[in-house]
């Protein structure tokens, strides 16, 4: 799904969805530059940052008839999902508004068998079915969205680009199976493939094969981080942060390339001073031409 440009298009008070990390909070930040007054909804269990200057409740990311509730009792006509969701809910803890029990089959197939692509746009199908509409994040906070082109000082190398291009080929096929977003390519070959641990995990698997001398000395290899095909792109956008650069120096790589104008970048100041620190290229690459860089 492609976001037009421009001012996000917001009925009645916007809400944020809040999950883990800071990510809804820089999302928050900028609802108020725009001059909302955003409400939180923080999951329960999830949701880990200080939500104390902000008109909140937390909430079960299971409790459809709580959020219906509150979404009448706040006046809330749009919302933003932000953050990450380390669980999915039992069926068993899942309380149904009368509206979404026609889907209550849909989402007993997809919490137990579907991938998170599916499990997102489920949710967003019940939210929307709840009379709200779900906006992008991108589209109320534009500034994190990844640039095309290399950051900071360190650019790739022409080693790099076959990496990126390889790594590339894997992450959308990675993604077409709804798996995943991100693939790492050591000399030209695909060495790791991101799974439901994320990307930390993924590149601390990458270290470890680098120390226990599986990969070739002589090459580093390269991070690369796209949508998936055909994503719904009012949520899970592929993302890096200062921590992505540190654990992609850790497992010896050159460098990171993400998805220009699809893929967020949290805290973009402290990615390009970590890159710059430890000596690593960040880049946005193309959409449609996974290998390009400038």
């Amino acid at each position: 799904m492609t976001l037009p440009a421009g001012a996000p298009d917001i009925t009645g008070r916007l809400a944020i969805l809040a999950g883990k990390g800071r990510f809804p909070v820089l999302v928050a930040q900028a609802a108020r530059d725009l001059g909302h007054d955003p409400y939180i909804f923080a999951i329960k269990g999830e949701a880990d940052q200080d939500w104390s200057g902000f008109d909140q409740c937390e909430i079960s990311i299971a409790d459809l008839a709580g959020f219906a509730r509150d979404v009448r009792r706040h006046s809330i006509g749009s919302v933003v999902l932000a953050g990450g969701i380390g669980r999915r809910p039992d069926m068993a803890e899942i309380r149904p508004t009368w509206r979404s029990l026609r889907g209550f089959i849909t989402a007993l197939r997809v919490v137990v068998s579907g991938g998170d692509d599916k499990l997102l746009r489920f949710a967003i199908s019940v939210l929307e079915n709840e009379g709200v509409k779900v906006i992008a994040a991108q589209q109320v906070a534009p500034g994190l969205l990844g640039p095309a082109g290399p950051l900071g000082r360190v650019r790739p190398t022409k080693a790099d680009l076959a990496d990126i291009k390889a790594a590339a080929t894997a992450a959308l096929a990675l993604g077409r199976l709804d798996i995943g977003q991100g693939a790492v390519s050591v000399g030209g070959r695909v060495i790791a493939l991101e799974g439901l641990e994320g990307t930390d995990s993924m590149l601390a698997r990458v270290a470890d094969l680098r120390a226990a001398g599986r990969l070739p000395a002589a090459r580093a290899g390269v991070l690369v981080k796209l949508c998936k095909p055909g994503q719904d792109e009012r949520a899970d956008l592929p993302s890096i942060g200062p921590g992505t650069v540190t654990n992609a120096h850790a497992a010896g790589l050159a460098g990171i390339a993400i998805e220009a104008g699809r893929s967020l970048m949290l805290d973009r100041d402290g990615v390009i001073a970590e890159a710059d620190r430890l000596g690593l290229f960040v880049t946005g690459i193309a959409p449609q031409d996974e290998g390009a860089s400038s």
